[in-house]
């Protein structure tokens, strides 16, 4: 262990047993961020699920510091663009995940920018989904290391992934690592774990602190897996497309436990914050058993990925930090993706620049250290986006809902309390008219402020030959061929 963090746990401690809190701010510790894309809340075993195992995630909420109102964004670019600016994704201009509507705007200054600035390393694994030109790519926005697919998804081609990806999505594919178009082998959900762990056992190596950021693209469609891991679903009698998707949560579950299993092995668990987390609501919400239709397990809540309701937004966020923060400890308050930029820049004891955007989140600290802290009031505000081009308008109460520590408020017109209904099963608006006011005021308030920052509104639809990963892939192919690439191997 490190002098500074052997000393910040002996001193917790002693705080702890005399009844202060834990001293957080500027303790420096290594950040990993484990996030997946389209898992629900209802998709892991710890969450009441009964079909899909999750023994090693399991494990990790049992000893965890559990945030148990934790919302994100319907859908993955915008989740993305909120972590990396502290802000609601439309006021950095992402209000889509296409149609060049996912690009984050180039004045932001990003997470990665503030904990470089810090004296941290930044590596980013799989899932950027922010913008796919050159100046929007990660290394140019905050990331040292970098090993990225294009677009929202392996294989979406169309959209901006590597054209080779088209044909074999999740296995074996083209992707870009750091400045160099690369191909690799082997199922991508492990390459992503294998190259955060090598690059991160390497910082550790050379004593610098670091944030691992592996943002997975799985289980997001389509459901590509090793059989193995689809086997025992098809044997129970599940369609291809639910054993293709528990499959893969069981595989990132295998790939969490050795991440875990590594830093423990190498000494790093008191000296780093884990965190897993999921970017929006589940998808494939229904499915087959033995040829009926059922309706798989979503904890519960209404909706799924791209809705307003609380199945769009409300994920899991488990917290460890070995022997700093609380274990089997359930913070109750509203929190959100926003709130992540303005605690990993406090816990780094980063020095944010005068002129930047202004952060909407606020850090977990006070939370982190003292789970009943008071916590101000407030409103999180959702859109599903996703207009057509010069629709935005019309669309301003399609799909959107205000959420705050007691009310949904979706669409403009139903109401729901969520501490006693947490399903939505009954609207409460005509009970309510004065909440519904003033739900309405501050949504229409912050709509407005949104208009000044969308800065990808009115692009056109860019062809699939012409999109950015396209075209440099072509040219790269032409000029020197697309080198084989493996991450560094770890000795067990």
């Amino acid at each position: 262990m490190k002098l500074n963090h052997l000393l910040l746990f002996i001193v917790s401690c002693l705080l702890t047993s005399i009844g202060f809190a834990k001293p957080l701010a500027g303790s420096r510790p290594n950040i990993i961020v484990v996030i997946t894309d389209d898992q629900g809340m209802g998709d892991l075993s710890c969450m009441g699920n009964e079909v899909v195992r999750t023994p090693h995630i399991d494990a990790f909420y049992e000893k965890s510091t559990r945030f148990t109102d934790f919302h994100v964004s319907p859908t993955c670019a915008p989740t993305r663009a909120a972590i990396m600016s502290g802000r609601p994704p439309f006021k950095v201009g992402v209000t889509h995940t296409i149609m060049q509507r996912e690009r984050m705007a180039l004045d932001v200054f990003t997470l990665p920018q503030a904990l470089q600035g810090a004296g941290y390393k930044t590596g980013l694994f799989g899932k950027w989904h922010l913008g796919d030109e050159e100046e929007y790519l990660p290394r140019n926005r905050g990331f040292d290391e970098v090993l990225m697919h294009g677009s929202g998804g392996i294989g979406q081609v169309s959209l901006g992934d590597f054209p080779p990806n088209g044909d074999n999505p999740y296995f074996d594919n083209v992707l870009l690592h750091n400045d160099t178009i690369v191909q690799t082998k082997g199922y991508c959900t492990d390459l992503f774990f294998d190259a955060g762990l090598a690059w991160t056992k390497r910082q550790i190596d050379s004593e610098n602190p670091y944030f691992t950021y592996i943002s997975l693209n799985a289980p997001h469609a389509p459901m590509f897996v090793a059989e193995s891991y689809k086997k025992r679903f098809l044997d129970l009698g599940y369609d291809q497309g639910t054993a293709g998707r528990y499959g893969m949560i069981e595989n990132i579950d295998d790939n969490f436990g050795k991440l875990l299993s590594r830093l423990e092995k190498w000494n790093a668990l008191e000296e780093t914050i884990i965190i897993f987390m999921t970017d929006n609501g589940a998808t494939h919400l229904s499915g087959k058993l033995n040829g009926k239709k059922i309706r798989h397990f979503n904890a519960n809540l209404r909706g799924g990925k791209n809705s307003p309701t609380e199945g769009g937004t409300h994920v899991p966020m488990f917290w460890q930090w070995k022997g700093v923060i609380g274990e089997g400890v359930d913070i109750k308050q509203l929190t959100a993706h926003l709130d992540l930029f303005p605690t990993f820049a406090e816990l780094a004891g980063a020095t944010l620049p005068g002129e930047m955007q202004e952060l909407d989140g606020r850090s977990l600290l006070p939370l982190l250290e003292s789970p009943e802290s008071e916590w101000d009031h407030r409103e999180l505000f959702v859109h599903c986006g996703r207009w057509n081009t010069g629709e935005r308008e019309a669309h301003k109460y399609k799909k959107c809902a205000v959420r705050t520590p007691n009310w949904r408020f979706v669409n403009n017109q139903d109401l729901y309390n969520i501490p006693k209904d947490p399903g939505e099963t009954k609207d409460v608006a005509a009970e309510n008219p004065k909440v519904v006011a003033r739900l309405r005021k501050v949504y229409d308030a912050w709509w407005e402020s949104t208009a000044p920052l969308l800065v990808n509104e009115g692009l056109p639809r860019v062809s699939p030959e012409e999109q950015p990963l396209a075209l440099r892939y072509e040219k790269q192919l032409k000029e020197k061929g697309i080198p084989d690439w493996a991450p560094e191997k770890i000795a067990d």
